[in-house]
């Protein structure tokens, strides 16, 4: 495995496993074998309601903390936010039956992000989140809080996949030192990834599925890669893209892909951010 060294000094794998859209019961189970494939980075989030599940696959695996690298995600919170961005975080170590996170992210750029980075900080410095980070945040909102707060993000993990590819931006977070992660790194197959023929023919040249293709172009990129799947065979496969290098006109071929806009929604919609900001969790 590869890692990334993040702005704290905490050292990243830069491939991992994610458990958005897995069902809590299905979970445990994906987890667990997710680990015995190699995974060692874990990405879930409040949001996703499946925390408790992967707390329990990791007591299982048996597998010593220091050795996993722990990643869940803030949602939006009412105020006073600070107060309740601390509870939420107490909730989700809690949940997943550890002592501390490698990485906790807010999830989304609305409501009180300022309130809300400040218990961050402060959960930073206590230790207890051994880096924080963002997701969703667009280069304004990222500068914006950047240059109004006393840490720099460590992560933002935002949509990226070969249709929307953020190159301009990963070079924006680099020269300020915040890792770009991706999420949709397959784009859910939208735009028919998986028979797409340039990485079709990229992979049949290694031997490799487009999905392994994908990845390698993500992880030699430089972007952190967290595929999704409850095959144990496709985690495994997923696994194994380090054996193979893509050439630099490779890379160019398959930056003609990208279409600069994203394949989900955005965060600039008044109607999404209205229904993001009024959505609320259980808990």
């Amino acid at each position: 495995m590869q890692h990334l060294t993040l702005n704290t000094g905490v050292e990243m794998p830069i491939l991992g496993f994610g458990v958005y859209q897995i069902p809590p019961e299905d979970t445990e189970q994906a987890v667990s074998d997710a680990l015995a494939a190699g995974y060692r980075l874990l990405d879930t989030a409040a949001a996703y309601g499946n925390e408790e599940a992967v707390g329990r696959a990791v007591k299982r695996s048996g597998i010593p903390r220091e050795e996993l690298f722990v990643t869940t995600k803030l949602w939006i919170q009412d105020a006073p936010a600070e107060d309740n961005t601390r509870r939420a975080f107490e909730t989700s170590l809690d949940k997943l039956g550890l002592d501390y996170l490698d990485l906790y992210l807010m999830h989304q750029p609305f409501g009180d992000v300022y309130g809300q980075w400040r218990a961050m900080e402060s959960l930073n410095r206590e230790g207890t989140a051994k880096a924080i980070g963002v997701a969703n945040f667009y280069p304004d909102r990222l500068i914006d809080l950047i240059v109004n707060n006393d840490i720099t993000p460590a992560v933002n993990q935002i949509e990226t996949h070969p249709f929307f590819q953020r190159a301009d931006y990963q070079d924006l977070m680099r020269e300020h030192g915040v890792q770009i992660q991706s999420w949709g790194g397959f784009a859910e197959g939208k735009n028919e990834l998986f028979t797409q023929p340039l990485l079709s023919e990229i992979g049949r040249q290694y031997g490799k599925s487009v999905a392994q293709v994908v990845l390698r172009w993500l992880t030699q990129r430089g972007v952190v890669a967290i595929p999704k799947s409850v095959r144990p065979e496709r985690m495994a496969e997923n696994f194994d893209i380090f054996d193979f290098v893509l050439t630099d006109d490779q890379m160019a071929k398959i930056a003609t892909l990208d279409g600069g806009t994203s394949l989900f929604f955005g965060h600039h919609d008044p109607e999404i951010v209205t229904w993001l900001a009024k959505r609320r969790l259980d808990a």
